[in-house]
């Protein structure tokens, strides 16, 4: 097989590897000198538009409508960019092993690629049922959201279920967003987790009764406290019941399940360091092999804000931390220093007409504040965390792009508090007045 050779590879072809691709353009890259490898026969695009406006029935996204890096404000780079910039855009391509040593990677045909400075983008892939051997989980239309194909399936399913019904195995983001995508679709939709409330990592109580009682008036069933246990199949194979763990049977023409992902590292284990699941890395994303950076989802980096190590799923820190990867590889390369990575903790999610932002850390104390009827005509509330005195991380439902601004300067800042009470009485403009 041929050998290909690079002085820059990314292995990944997801959101990091788009945004690196670009700071590699304004940091200077020479043709020939910049290839990325990625599994998926598309240019790296912005994968949340995946869980909202791809599935709606009207005004659907649709590539080349949302390639990198539309998602932030950016010029939309598509496949002819990477081409005008001599950067190789080597697609349904899988690299089947990895030998850092050697700096060599192999793919699934026998082609083999070196490189120089490697950048490790291969983000994280969704964890199915079947890999705990759930009865029936390999049933047609149980489906999985992660990559564009994935999307397709979901949509056809959805053409071809025309107001059936549709159970969604999980109270997550994806869960959340995939539940009012399939109403919005006139589905019949049945939202199924273990935890005592949606989305428990982020929201508290207070949060999530707000959501779970919006969604339930916009027709969403909402079963909490147990899990799926088995699917049950017509004679065509197609998923047509989902037995939980409580006894109860539920009629399904589509299951949609989103219980988390997994970050991609297998093909670097026992080759580079390892901490809290993911690649560990510096501040520059620099692994413990020189030459070897890993960015996004399969980072695990230090924290400045926190003072500790963390690794964070979420397209913003993939776009920031590709960026600071390149910046620091160039400014390597040219003898200069750069700042360290200061990340302030972003999450966001669109949903029906809400609309949320949340910024900094959700531990200590939470105080909700505003209006969280699930019945009101324009809901805004939200929440802030208090930890040691100190106001360290805001949650905003409704805000505007200027109180969005106000909460994340809040959790950057994190402002002293005596009281709790003054937040709960003066809500979000305690925030706006920081």
């Amino acid at each position: 097989m041929a050998e290909k050779s690079f002085k820059y590879v990314i292995i990944g072809g997801g959101v990091s590897a788009g945004y690196a691709a670009r700071e590699f353009c304004k940091q200077g890259v020479k043709p020939g000198e910049l290839a990325i490898i990625s599994k998926e026969a598309v240019a790296p695009y912005e994968r949340p538009a995946l869980s909202k406006a791809y599935l709606f029935p009207e005004g659907t996204a649709r590539l080349p409508g949302f390639h990198v890096c539309v998602g932030s404000g950016g010029e939309r780079l598509l496949p002819e960019w990477y081409k005008e910039k001599g950067i190789e855009l080597i697609l349904s391509t899988e690299i089947v092993k990895a030998d850092l040593a050697a700096k060599t990677l192999v793919s699934a045909a026998g082609e083999i690629f070196k490189y120089h400075i490697l950048i490790i983008a291969t983000g994280s892939t969704v964890i199915k049922l079947t890999d705990f051997g759930v009865q029936g989980a390999d049933a047609k239309n149980i489906l999985y959201l992660r990559e564009i194909d994935d999307a397709d399936k979901l949509v056809e399913a959805i053409k071809g279920k025309k107001n059936g019904k549709a159970v969604i195995v999980g109270g997550g983001y994806i869960g959340l967003e995939l539940s009012a995508a399939l109403r919005i679709n006139n589905i019949d939709v049945t939202m199924v987790y273990p935890e005592p409330w949606c989305m428990p990592r982020l929201f508290t109580a207070g949060i999530a009764a707000f959501y779970e009682g919006y969604y339930a008036n916009k027709g969403v069933k909402i079963v909490k406290g147990t899990v799926a246990v088995g699917f049950n199949a017509d004679s065509n194979g197609e998923v047509k019941e989902v037995k939980l763990k409580d006894g109860r049977v539920l009629e399904a023409d589509i299951v949609v399940v989103g219980v988390g992902g997994r970050p991609l590292t297998t093909l670097f284990k026992g080759q580079v360091e390892e901490e809290k699941g993911g690649i560990k890395t510096d501040a520059f994303f620099k692994t413990s092999i020189s030459d070897v950076y890993a960015v996004g989802d399969v980072a695990t980096f230090p924290m400045k804000l926190y003072n500790d190590i963390r690794r964070v799923e979420h397209v913003d820190h993939a776009r920031k931390s590709a960026e600071q990867a390149v910046k620091a590889i160039k400014s390597n390369e040219e003898g200069k220093t750069i700042d360290v990575y200061d990340y302030l903790p972003f999450f966001y999610s669109r949903s029906f007409d809400l609309s949320w932002q949340f910024y900094g850390d959700n531990v200590g104390d939470a105080v909700l504040f505003g209006d969280n009827d699930p019945a009101s005509p324009k809901p805004k509330f939200g929440s802030y965390w208090i930890k040691d005195g100190k106001v360290v991380g805001v949650f905003l439902e409704g805000g505007t792009p200027d109180e969005n601004k106000a909460i994340a300067k809040v959790a950057r800042v994190q402002p002293p508090v005596e009281n709790l009470d003054v937040l709960t009485k003066e809500g979000l403009s305690f925030a706006c007045k920081i």
